[in-house]
C-alpha cells in the first residue's frame, strides 16, 4: 500500500512491483525496477527514504530514518528478509543477509555483505568490498571478485521474476 504522510506521497516508477502487503509511506524515492516484498514496510516519515535501481527489500523487513536522518539504498542492493535498516546508508552492489540489522549512521561501504543475523551499530563504517559478520558487526575480510559478481546476480535475479508478479 503506498500511504502519503504530512503531504509526502511515495514516488515508485511503474517498472518497480510492491507486493499486496508491503507498506511504504511518506518520502519514499524509489529506483527502476525495486521490488517490496511481502509484509515489507518503508516509512519516511520524518526524513526521506531514498532506494536506487534495481534493489530488492526481501519479506518483512523494515527501512525507517531518524530525525532528519534519512536510509539511503544504492542501486543493485538485496535487503534479505526480515532484516532491518535505520537511518543509514548503503552503498550500490550490497547484499544485507536475512535478519540483520543496521543503526543510525551506519555506512556500508560499495559491493559488501552484510552476513545474517550481524547487528551494524550506530556510526559504524565499512569500507567497500567488505565481508561484515557477528553481533557486534566486524569486518572479517575483503570480498573476492567472484563473490561480488555473485551479488549482481542476485539482483539480477529478482529483476528477471519481477514480471511473473504483474
Amino acid at each position: 500500500m503506498i500511504i502519503s504522510f504530512k503531504d509526502k506521497m511515495p514516488s515508485v516508477p511503474e517498472s518497480a512491483f510492491i507486493a499486496g502487503s508491503a507498506d511504504l509511506i511518506g518520502d519514499v524515492r524509489a529506483g527502476e525496477n525495486c521490488s517490496f516484498w511481502f509484509n515489507v514496510t518503508v516509512r519516511a516519515d520524518i526524513a526521506p527514504v531514498i532506494i536506487g535501481d534495481n534493489t530488492n527489500i526481501q519479506d518483512n523487513s523494515v527501512v525507517h530514518v531518524g530525525h532528519n536522518v534519512p536510509a539511503i539504498i544504492g542501486s543493485n542492493v538485496t535487503i534479505g528478509h526480515n532484516a532491518i535498516i535505520h537511518a543509514c546508508t548503503i552503498e550500490d552492489g550490497s547484499l544485507i543477509g536475512m535478519g540483520a540489522i543496521i543503526l543510525d549512521y551506519a555506512l556500508i561501504g560499495k559491493e559488501s555483505i552484510v552476513g545474517a543475523g550481524a547487528l551494524i551499530t550506530g556510526k559504524k563504517k565499512f569500507p567497500p568490498r567488505s565481508l561484515i559478520m557477528g553481533s557486534p558487526a566486524r569486518l572479517v575480510r575483503e570480498l573476492t571478485q567472484e563473490e561480488v559478481e555473485g551479488i549482481y546476480n542476485n539482483t539480477a535475479s529478482y529483476v528477471e521474476i519481477l514480471s511473473e508478479y504483474r
